[in-house]
């Protein structure tokens, strides 16, 4: 089609990647030298920081469960260059954020064009998961960014997954081009994060299902009439296409028997593999997942300003253009699309992984922006009034915790919690540096790695799950082996006496989530016979500092 002189012309991808970058660098400029924190302290770091110095895929220093290489060698490579610090690890990071919000950009304008793909893009920036992920250097954002662009040529013209909407019918050299290019990026999505093959899966068995239509379409047709009229994908692109989407399959298998031939274990280590797989397939516990993984889409930290405004909106009639004409919404196929991806990750991620962790959703929340951005523009005016409340809701949800538990990681809350652990260890190094200090994972692994950014010389820790009554009973019984106790706050929970919309789910939260009630620093304090020597608090993440005034036998002898 002959674009309209008057058209403004698409923005340059490449040429946006910069002002991007420089949006999200700046918006995260205060978090860049922040030390790491939990799941990137307890596995990601020690992870490439083994590949970096010893070039093993598989960690030496830290847990292996079997979690594909590509973050560390990425990570690793960095580090060549740039040197290993935490500013220049969250430089990355930006970098590859920048590279997933053009994926998601690209996504939307190829479906409805340059408004509505900055509107996404931006909404998707800020949105509190995705704003506390930005920086952290999990697999998962590696995972989403590959994702993303994988899906960009899954839902180009080309692709026998939009078929109602491509006329005339794509040349095939170009549907392989770009089904090689999806194949490609969702092989390295996979192996950043084994769970990203839950999306070429369900695109698999998209392409299954429009192969099916497509046979049955070509039975009930003549033999004379069988000639493939414009807009409809033949046989061989279909298969292309199924091929590209199972081809990421392939390397990841092949990596899983190389751990197994290593370590003696395919998924990982059997506590591990229980953890996270095989300890979640009951009923009860499925249901309620899916529960919570739809709240997570819809729901959880103000997504449900877009979500209800969109679901509001819907029982209005479609805008008319100038001509009397209804405002184009998504294509039908794209939608489907869509669904699909969303669907398949509702469901995939409410069984695998023991903690339901948001993160590994960041590639739903531009796809239900997208759809939610879509329905206001095709039913009222006035769309971006909505979106900028959508952003401000957004970004009070970034540093105000909602009424309910949740991880520290989906908002700023994790700022919180790394800057108290900070404090609290700066004390200890400056008042009790040679103290044998009882506590827990990951302040642990923080007072043991100075590679983790907490500390320069190690301290001497003594180990205990949690802060419970029952493991706080079992330290107080070998008091002889610390001296010092750092306690902290493992979760996110509302202040008593406030709202807190977790109602009466603390029984299945312990049932199937590993939920527990940390006792409070007196608390602690008093079970173990010590007192409090610094605390701080800080939007309901805390710290403390326990001392023991103990006595000791002391008994000169003469040198030999």
């Amino acid at each position: 089609m002959t674009r309209d002189r008057r058209q403004r012309p698409p923005l340059s991808l490449p040429l946006l990647f910069a002002p991007v970058f420089i949006a999200v660098y700046a918006l995260h400029w205060t978090l860049l030298r922040l030390p790491y924190f939990w799941d990137e302290g307890g596995y990601y770091i020690p992870a490439a920081w083994d590949f970096f110095r010893l070039g093993t895929l598989i960690p030496e220093t830290t847990m292996r469960n079997a979690h594909p290489p590509l973050p560390s060698v990425l990570l690793a490579a960095w580090w060549r260059f740039t040197g290993f610090h935490t500013y220049t690890t969250r430089t990355l990071m930006l970098l590859v954020t920048a590279f997933a919000l053009l994926a998601v950009f690209k996504l939307a304008r190829s479906l409805a064009g340059d408004a509505i793909a900055l509107t996404v893009m931006v909404l998707t920036a800020i949105y509190p998961v995705w704003f506390a992920q930005s920086t952290l250097a999990h697999a998962d954002m590696f995972a989403a960014a590959f994702s993303l662009w994988a899906i960009t040529f899954c839902i180009s013209d080309d692709s026998p997954l939009r078929k109602e909407d491509v006329i005339p019918r794509p040349r095939e050299d170009v549907a392989t081009a770009n089904a090689i290019s999806a194949a490609l990026l969702f092989s390295l999505a996979s192996l950043a994060k084994e769970t990203a093959i839950v999306l070429p899966a369900a695109l698999f068995g998209l392409q299954l299902w429009r192969l099916a239509a497509y046979m049955r379409s070509r039975k009930v047709k003549p033999v004379a009439d069988r000639a493939t009229p414009p807009g409809i994908i033949t046989l061989r692109t279909h298969c292309i296409w199924l091929t590209a989407f199972a081809f990421p399959a392939l390397p990841l298998g092949f990596w899983y028997l190389y751990h197994r031939a290593k370590t003696g274990f395919m998924f990982g280590n059997p506590e591990y593999l229980r953890y996270n797989a095989t300890a979640n397939l009951s009923a009860a516990r499925v249901a309620l997942s899916l529960w919570h993984r739809l709240i997570h889409l819809t729901v959880h930290m103000n997504l449900y300003l877009p979500v209800l405004a969109a679901i509001a909106l819907l029982l209005l009639p479609a805008r008319t253009d100038s001509n009397g004409k209804p405002t184009a919404f998504l294509p039908r196929a794209a939608v489907q699309i869509l669904i699909v991806l969303l669907v398949a990750q509702w469901g995939a991620f409410s069984v695998l992984g023991g903690a339901l962790l948001t993160r590994y959703l960041l590639p739903a929340y531009p796809m239900v922006l997208l759809l939610c951005v879509a329905v206001w523009k095709s039913r009222v005016r006035w769309w971006p009034a909505v979106a900028v409340l959508s952003l401000v809701g957004f970004a009070i949800g970034c540093e105000h915790n909602p009424p309910y538990p949740f991880a520290p990681e989906d908002n700023l809350s994790y700022r919180d919690m790394i800057v108290v652990h900070q404090h609290a260890i700066r004390y200890l190094q400056q008042h009790r540096a040679g103290s044998s200090v009882l506590t827990a994972w990951p302040v642990e692994a923080d007072l043991q790695r100075p590679e983790l950014g907490y500390l320069r010389t190690p301290m001497h820790t003594v180990h205990m799950e949690n802060f419970t009554a029952e493991e706080v009973a079992k330290a107080a019984a070998n008091a002889e082996q610390y001296d010092t106790a750092l306690v902290f706050s493992t979760k996110y929970d509302p202040p008593p006496g406030g709202l807190n919309l977790a109602g009466e789910s603390r029984r299945n939260d312990t049932r199937f989530y590993d939920y527990h009630r940390d006792l409070l620093p007196g608390e602690i304090a008093a079970r173990l016979g010590g007192r409090i020597a610094w605390q701080e608090d800080i939007k309901g993440e805390w710290a403390a500092v326990i001392e023991f005034p103990r006595g000791y036998d002391a008994r000169l002898e003469p040198l030999q």
